[in-house]
């Protein structure tokens, strides 16, 4: 039997380009940005998208400390952790986390919607996230984001 036979196209690993955006996070709200930044971080806006590759662009997150969230979250949501010494468990309030340590709340959420294996561990730490303004990755030239 002859005919036409199509291939999937598969990028090879030194034909993936990343590139480098940054997202301003002010009024923006956490879940609908964090779920935007995880396809980013994925690839899945790529054409080239192949699900077992890093296909995945950078994105670095401005001003972290003015994002939004709905609901009675800032009192209501928890985040644990734990010591590894008996009665070592930790829980800090979204409020809470967000005037001490703003950046690991947006962290938090792109890293749940991430693969959870070794290639979703290489995507997050494409993910850079700042409190405020100021960010050290002028040098990458990172265009802007609108998400």
């Amino acid at each position: 039997m002859g005919g036409l036979q199509l291939r999937t196209y598969t990028p090879k690993a030194g034909e993936i380009q990343a590139k480098w955006y940054v997202v301003d996070a002010s009024g923006k709200t956490l879940g609908r940005l964090a779920s935007r930044i995880a396809l980013v971080l994925r690839g899945k806006h790529k054409p080239v998208y192949t699900p077992h590759m890093d296909t995945g662009d950078f994105v670095i997150v401005i001003n972290a400390d003015k994002i939004r969230v709905t609901g009675r979250k800032l009192d209501q949501k928890f985040y644990y952790r734990h010591s590894l010494y008996p009665a070592g468990l930790k829980r800090i309030s979204l409020r809470d986390q967000l005037r001490k340590h703003p950046e690991r709340v947006l962290h938090a959420a792109v890293r749940g919607m991430l693969p959870k294996n070794a290639l979703g561990r290489k995507m997050l730490r494409k993910l850079k996230v700042y409190a405020g303004e100021v960010h050290p990755h002028a040098a990458q030239k990172p265009e802007p984001l609108e998400l």
